[in-house]
This record gives C-alpha cells, structure tokens and sequence, in this order.
C-alpha cells in the first residue's frame, strides 16, 4: 500500500510538472531519481534481523520512555544495528537512578534475548513490524540486565545532557498541568500529555500545535535572528550564527520529521545565499526531502513525515492564490483550508476519520499557539532560570488562565458530529481522494468559482461515503483481544452492526511505582481502531454475554466512542461488580439496556438472530452466557461466550434442529471444561474459532479439546496464533482471512 501511495503522489507532481511546463530532461531526470531513491529505500527498509548475542554493548538513542516499571526504546550495537529495547525495572531504586539520568548517547552492556515481533491485533490496530522498520531497527531485544559502560562526549553528548537538563528544569519549576505542555513546545516531548485532552485536541484537529513545527522553528529564528541583529551583530554573521544553532535546536528537541524539514529548508536557502545562488522555496523543499530520505530511508513510513511534508507542500504550490487573499482573515482561512485538504487522504488512510471542526478551530487555535502560548511557555522557562520567584508569581496569574483554556477544549470536543468516519481508504478510494484533492488546487489556482470547488471536493466524498451500501457481504470478524472475547458482525449493505463482548484484561494490584501512566485499554486501542477502520460509527446491538471481565472490561471505553444503540445482557449479570461501571456509562449516554434470554429472536432483512441460551433468569456464571445463534440465506453461525458441558447440553436438547452449522465461536476459550463431544457431533462446525491469548496462564485452547476438534476433522483457528480471524459471506461463499493472511475459500456454505 505504501508504494501505491508513493505511486499516486510521484503521478501527480509529474503532472504538475508538465502543467508548469518544466523541460522534458528535467522531468526524465526526476523520474529517474525517483526510481533510484524508491530502490535504495527498498533495500534500506528491508533490514535482515540477525540473532543477536545474549551480551553485547548497545548504545541509546534519543528516542526512549520510562512508564510505570518498563524501560522502553532504541538502541544501536557496534555494528551500527539498531534494536528495540524492552527492560522491566527490578526495584523503585533501580528506576530512580534512571529517571536521574540522560540516556542518549550511554553505552550500556545488555544481557537478554531477541524478542518475536507481534502480530497486530488487527488490520487497523498498531503495527509493530511497521514501527520499527520506519525507525530502521531489525528487531526486538529483551534485556534482562542493564550496566552502564561510558556516556557519550563531545558535541552531540552536550546536546542530550543539555535537553535533559532542561527537561528537569520544567518539571521543578512549572506547575503540574503546565509541565506536559511546555515539554511538548519546548522539547518536543508528548508522552506525558493527558489522554482526554489528547483525545480533545484529535477530535478538534490540533494535535500538530503539540508537536515542534515549522511556525515554531520560524518563530524561534525570527527571534534568535532579531536579537543578534538587536546586538549589533552583523547580518553575515548572523546567518552563519543560525546555519550552526539551527541543527543544534533541531537535535535538542528531538529531531522530529516536521523539524528537519524546517530546519532543513532554512539551511539550504541561507547557504544557497551565502553563496550569490539564490535558490527557490520549491527548489530548497525538495532538497530537503532528497537528503532526509537519503539518511534516513525509513522516515517515508512515519506519518509525521508524510502530514508535514504533506501540508507543506500543499502550502508552497499554492502560493500564487494565497499571495492573491487581500486580508490576513482570508489568508490565514485558505492556509488552513489547502493544509486540511491537503494532507486529507493521508489523515484518513491512517486514522480512519477527519476533523471537520477543525476548518475553523485552527484559525483561532494556531495564532493564539504560535503568538500567545509559545512565547508564555518560552518567556517563564528563561524566566525561571533568571528570577524564579518571579516566574512563580507568573504561573499562579496563568495557570488558571490555562485551565480555562483547557477546560474549553474539552468542552468544544464534547459536541457531537465533529468528525467524518468513512473507515480506511482503500486503493481505488485513495486514488480518486487524491485525485479530488489535486483537481481542488487546480480550480482555486485558476480562479474558478466556489460552486466547482465544492464538486470537486464533494464528489470524493460522495463515492466514499455510498460504497459501503452496495457491499452485500456477511462479515464476522473474531477479534484478537488477547484472553478475552470480542466478536463483530457487520450485516449487508449497512443495515446494522452487532458487537458481542468487548474483551479486557485481569489485572492484578501493583506497587505504585509499576503503574503505567497510560494503562492499556482493550476497548480503546484494539476494538475502537477496528471499528473506525472499517467505518462503523453506530453499533445497533452490543451483546454482554455475562459478567467476566475479559468478556466486558473494554465496554466503557466503546460506549465513550462510538454510539451504541442497545444493549443486550444476560438476565442478572447486571448486578455484578464488574458491570457496574461499564452499566453506569450506558446509562450516562442514554443507552438502553435489555436483559434476554432464550428464545429471543429478531430479523434484520434476510439476517435472522436468536438466542439459545440462557434457559432460566438466575445467573450463575459462565453456563448462563447469552449464546447467540445467527442464520443468513445458508450462512450459520454460533457465538457461545464462556459456555460449558453443561449449558452446551441444555442448547442440544432445547434445539434439536440446531446442527451442521458453517461457524462456531468456541465456548470458554476452548477449555477443557467446553466443546464436549456430543455437542461438537450435533454441530459439525465447518470453522471453529478460539478467542485466547499467547501464552495465556490458563493452557487456553487446551490440547485435549483442540485433539478432540482434529479427531472429528473439524478445522481449528486460535487468535493466539493467527490473530484476528475474518469471515465473510457472499453468494454462498465463504472466504476466511487472518491476520497472517492465510486465506481458506469455499465455494459453498452448506458443503
């Protein structure tokens, strides 16, 4: 898909180029080297991961974490290897003495072992092999044993002292709730950002405010440069003053994508200068996209390099029509607009929904960012070093100003219908974005007006929005969610989605020290990233088949998300401990919740739904799971939740038709005490699937009952070794997709 993309994109500035008229060598010459650099890049992102040596010296880089009792993060060998480092801390001490420290640039000596990459949960969920070939490492290394060998000298070793040196200052001196924000303006550090004004700032469209950009290194080198010139400093040696202190910055924040192509443009215009040769904006772009992909081949993947090189690029090509905006009201309204519709279909081919709010937040939001809270944030950290009584009296006037602020983010993101969730793009659907997008310039280059601005912005979004409703396909989609269950069942042509169980995790009580800031939410970062890549918006029936927390932990964090119509339970599992808070959300959003039981049906065009179990209204556990029994045209399929022997010979009895079914989600993971014989003879399940995780403590799916599947021929897929498992029905075929791609095709249902 990435060479798609790169595909799409080199189309269409070659198609810029013929418009332009640029000579036919010059547009030979650029396709050539676009060929030449697609194949270094090929070789360069396809690292062969080597079996390291249990003990070896490896060096840190700048990109690392500490969070909760894990040590995560790059580190490079002497054979210029580069590993992602995973280290569990041993004791609070052990991790003081490494929160007390600059990491980049130490040599450490390591003991551990290479660590197998994981599958992603999903198509939509984080992709381990992608991260870390972007960041051009060829594996993952468990260390067992941290000991220091030396730290870095000389220039780059001051640099990473220096910025945490100045990564201590915030934090002694700024108060708390600014202390996120000004690492994030001033070093380029966002890990310590809140989630919910994280979440804030991505439904508002101005989460790159948090991110070190080419308004903040403009703004930093108009001051640094004024300064000097305020000294009686001359203006050569000025310049040759920023071409030294540019890459120094560059480095001190951390080298973000969006700051080297700053920095980078910057460079090369003022060499170019030094030089009598004038060079072109367009020209010094380009340049610095040769040379970062040159050194750095990998950043083609990183999406902070695509949306920053993206936006800019949109902006740069389109100065003729800005240059024709007469007010700074207009200009500063189509630099947000060609920014936005610029970097549109990658923000979708990534995350899946847009921000429409953020056409007009940005216009208020960048200027008071770049004008006002930059220069705060950099006033009060010089400050402190200076009088720091007098920056506290500073902060007491501004910090409730800033909560104020903040307060009014989350607010303003709390109104409904803020963003555009189509689901992934496909090829075709890209293509014809992007085409959108390039025909978007072209009528506001030529002038034209603003009605065939909107049908060439609309028509995309037309055709991306109806394509869902001619898909006739029956999709389930057994979601890896580690030792838990989530199961999704999307009925044809969008007629409705039902979601059985959310997953969750057993957690167990740690040590203050071991507590991650970001505790991982099964709902949010698996489920919820499924559901917007395949654009679901609306869940009209969610299923809590009983009160385990592996089956519901994730059901609060889906309903904050994504808008549930009903909710269906299993008589009495409402009053467990571990529904309350998942009960207390639904009934905060308004959502309906509706006890079932056995016998139960409903139609949904040609899908019918039924429930075979529970038989009674007392709730005891695992055997009172809501078991749901689904039929469309010859397609049949089986949900069982955590049901045992027992609950599986009270559905055998009370449903003697019930047999020959295509699919069967395994009760309880495939315990032992499930999938009993009798049951699986009465069933005959063409496909059954486990729900369990790698290397789960209970031996899920165990191997008597796996024997007991293979003894009767009856084909077995675990989501602990496939991932998630995809099934789809059309025209009496069957298609079955896992996450590792092994692809089963039958060509009719009832066979």
């Amino acid at each position: 898909m990435g060479s798609i993309q790169l595909l799409i994109i080199h189309t269409f500035i070659v198609m810029l180029f013929v418009r332009i008229r640029f000579t036919s060598v010059f547009i030979v010459s650029y396709i050539l080297i676009g060929i030449c650099f697609y194949l270094y890049a090929e070789v360069k992102l396809s690292p062969v991961a080597k079996e390291a040596t249990q003990e070896q010296i490896l060096t840190w880089t700048s990109t690392h974490t500490i969070n909760g009792s894990k040590l995560r993060g790059f580190m490079v060998s002497e054979e210029k290897e580069k590993w992602y480092i995973t280290y569990t801390f041993t004791s609070e001490q052990e991790k003081q003495v490494f929160l007390e420290q600059s990491l980049t640039g130490s040599k450490f000596k390591v003991n551990g072992h290479v660590e197998e990459i994981p599958l992603p949960a999903h198509d939509y969920s984080f992709n381990m092999q992608t991260y870390l070939t972007s960041h051009a490492a060829i594996g993952m290394f468990s260390v067992t044993t941290l000991q220091k060998v030396s730290e870095r000298t000389g220039i780059l070793g001051w640099i990473a002292k220096q910025r945490f040196f100045m990564e201590q200052h915030i934090e002694t001196h700024f108060p708390l709730s600014l202390q996120a924000e000004a690492k994030a303006l001033l070093l380029g550090l966002r890990d310590d950002v809140n989630q919910d004004e994280t979440r804030a700032y991505q439904i508002l469209g101005i989460t790159h405010l948090f991110a070190i950009s080419g308004l903040h290194v403009a703004f930093l080198t108009y001051l640094f440069y004024q300064s000097m010139l305020r000294l009686t400093i001359r203006k050569e040696v000025a310049v040759w003053c920023l071409l030294i202190c540019l890459p120094v910055y560059a480095c001190l924040v951390g080298g973000a994508p969006s700051v080297w192509r700053a920095v980078g443009v910057v460079e090369i215009i003022l060499i170019s200068q030094q030089f009598r040769r004038r060079l072109a904006l367009e020209d010094a772009f380009a340049i610095s996209i040769l040379v970062y992909i040159l050194l750095q081949p990998g950043v083609l993947l990183q999406i902070g390099f695509q949306l920053s090189y993206g936006a800019t690029a949109a902006l740069i090509f389109s100065s003729p029509f800005l240059k024709l905006q007469t007010t700074m009201i207009k200009q500063s309204f189509w630099i947000t607009f060609l920014c936005q519709i610029g970097v549109a279909p990658i923000i979708l081919f990534h995350f899946y929904e847009i921000s429409l709010s953020s056409f007009i937040v940005n216009l208020l939001f960048v200027p008071l960012y770049t004008v006002v809270i930059l220069p705060i944030n950099l006033f009060l950290f010089l400050l402190a070093f200076i009088m720091p009584y007098a920056s506290d009296l500073i902060f007491y006037l501004y910090e409730p100003l800033r909560s104020a602020l903040t307060l009014c983010i989350l607010e303003i993101a709390s109104w409904p219908f803020q963003l555009w969730n189509p689901g992934k793009l496909s090829s075709w659907q890209l293509i014809i974005a992007y085409i959108g997008v390039g025909c978007s310039f072209l009528v506001l280059e030529l002038q034209q007006s603003l009605k065939k601005l909107m049908l060439t912005l609309g028509f995309p979004v037309v055709i991306i929005m109806i394509t869902p409703y001619f898909d006739a396909s029956l999709e389930v989609t057994f979601l890896n969610v580690g030792q838990g269950d989530a199961t999704v069942i999307e009925l044809p042509h969008q007629q409705g989605v039902i979601l059985i169980d959310s997953g969750g995790l057993l957690r167990f009580e740690q040590d203050h020290w071991k507590q991650s800031n970001t505790p991982f939410e099964i709902g949010r970062e698996v489920i919820v990233p499924f559901l917007k890549g395949r654009g679901i918006n609306n869940i009209t029936t969610f299923i809590w088949t009983h009160a385990d927390s592996d089956h519901i932990e994730g059901a609060e964090e889906i309903l904050e998300e994504i808008n549930v119509e009903e909710i269906h339970v299993t008589p009495g599992a409402i009053d467990q401990s571990t529904l309350q808070l998942a009960v207390q959300t639904a009934l905060n959003q308004k959502v309906s919740i509706k006890e079932q039981v056995a016998g139960t049906s409903w139609r949904v065009g040609e899908t019918q739904f039924t429930y075979v179990s529970p038989q009674d209204i007392v709730y005891e556990g695992n055997n009172d799971s809501l078991v749901l029994f689904l039929k469309h045209q010859s397609f049949t399929a089986l949900f069982t939740g955590d049901l045992e022997e027992d609950g599986e010979e009270d559905i055998v009895k009370a449903y003697p038709g019930l047999q020959n079914i295509t699919v069967l989600k395994a009760g309880h993971h495939g315990s032992k005490t499930s999938s009993s014989y009798p049951f699986l003879k009465r069933l005959e399940p063409k496909l059954s699937v486990f729900s369990a995780g790698k290397n789960n403590r209970y031996g899920h799916p165990n191997p008597e009952v796996v024997k007991r599947y293979t003894d009767n021929l009856l084909p077995v897929l675990t989501t602990a070794d496939v991932g998630s498992v995809h099934v789809s029905y059309h025209k009496e075929e069957v298609t079955i997709r896992t996450t590792l791609d092994k692809g089963i095709r039958k060509r009719d249902s009832s066979q």
